[in-house]
């Protein structure tokens, strides 16, 4: 029975994998015009199906949205019981079905034709009535479903969702939409944390600690166990020119019987990592992991000294 149920497993993921790879047919005139229809629609991109269709219709709904493109769901089912009055003017409908006749959405498009509302159809059956009376069609078909009876939407579902994602990719590309608009869109999640979180946004929490080249290993110590960032920045005319951390102290007593005579330059490390305070945390974060650190040097404009962020202030905030 083990091996039956990987047997089965792996037959429907081979089917849904071969299903995608014939939607690549679909990506004519078509899908392109869509595309520039969606991106000069002037109000919102309503995207309605009925069953499953409607659940992927939501997932299309939410891409778009945090993409760039105002969108909102609307069941077809409840669309002909009074959710009409979501779609305006100025609104442009993708609707999904698999079979493109179902009653649902024979009672629609009839509506959308009359209001004059442009709609492109993501649908299995390109003969259907919903291809006919579509400005644009994108055609989903596929030669059976992975449920072993042929029934439950497997493999047509996956498609009609992979097709939304097509179209949200390319209007991505046609809007020219960043990674810092993505951000705004994803401000309290862990991908936005990631893409606008600036490395002073954490260090400017953090103590200062610094020396000079000529102070004695006292006022080393006194200063990185004073700070409790197990790392000191050696200074010179505001910039920094070495570091000393709590590693190098203890290698610092294991060579030397006397320390009377050695001074912070004697035991730094020269030309240190640093980082703008501008820069994204991220940015910090893989040097680190570059570098095989746990702390990075923070300058302003003029490459001056100004602060410290620490591996944990990173891993703090969620970013990793």
């Amino acid at each position: 029975m083990k091996e039956k149920i990987k047997s089965l497993a792996i037959q429907v993921i081979q089917m849904e994998a071969e299903a995608l790879k014939n939607l690549t047919a679909s990506v004519n005139d078509d899908f392109v015009a869509s595309v520039e229809l969606i991106l000069k629609t002037k109000g919102r991109v309503v995207v309605t199906g009925i069953g499953k269709s409607a659940i992927i219709a939501q997932k299309i709904v939410a891409t778009f949205n945090s993409t760039g493109t105002p969108a909102i769901f609307m069941h077809a089912a409840d669309a002909i019981h009074g959710d009409l009055g979501i779609i305006q003017h100025d609104d442009l409908v993708i609707c999904l079905s698999k079979s493109g006749n179902t009653p649902e959405i024979s009672v629609l498009v009839p509506f959308l034709k009359m209001s004059g509302n442009k709609m492109i159809a993501i649908v299995g059956n390109p003969n259907s009535f919903l291809a006919r009376e579509a400005d644009f069609v994108l055609d989903c078909r596929i030669e059976k479903e992975a449920c072993p009876n042929n029934l439950a939407p497997t493999c047509s579902s996956t498609a009609q969702l992979v097709m939304g994602d097509a179209l949200a990719s390319c209007l991505i590309v046609r809007r020219g939409f960043t990674p810092q608009d993505f951000a705004k869109y994803h401000p309290g999640g862990i991908l936005g944390k990631r893409l606008y979180t600036k490395v002073n946004d954490l260090s400017k929490y953090n103590e200062v600690p610094q020396v000079n080249e000529n102070d004695s290993i006292k006022t080393v110590i006194v200063e990185i166990s004073g700070k409790y960032l197990g790392v000191t920045a050696v200074v010179k005319e505001k910039k920094v020119v070495g570091a000393i951390t709590d590693g190098d102290l203890r290698r610092m007593l294991e060579k030397n019987e006397s320390l009377d005579k050695l001074t912070a330059a004697d035991i730094m490390t020269k030309n240190p990592k640093k980082i703008h305070y501008q820069a994204l945390a991220v940015e910090a974060l893989n040097l680190m992991k570059k570098m095989n650190i746990t702390n990075l040097f923070v300058v302003n404009d003029n490459d001056e000294y100004i602060g410290v962020i620490h591996l944990h202030d990173i891993i703090k905030e969620g970013i990793y």
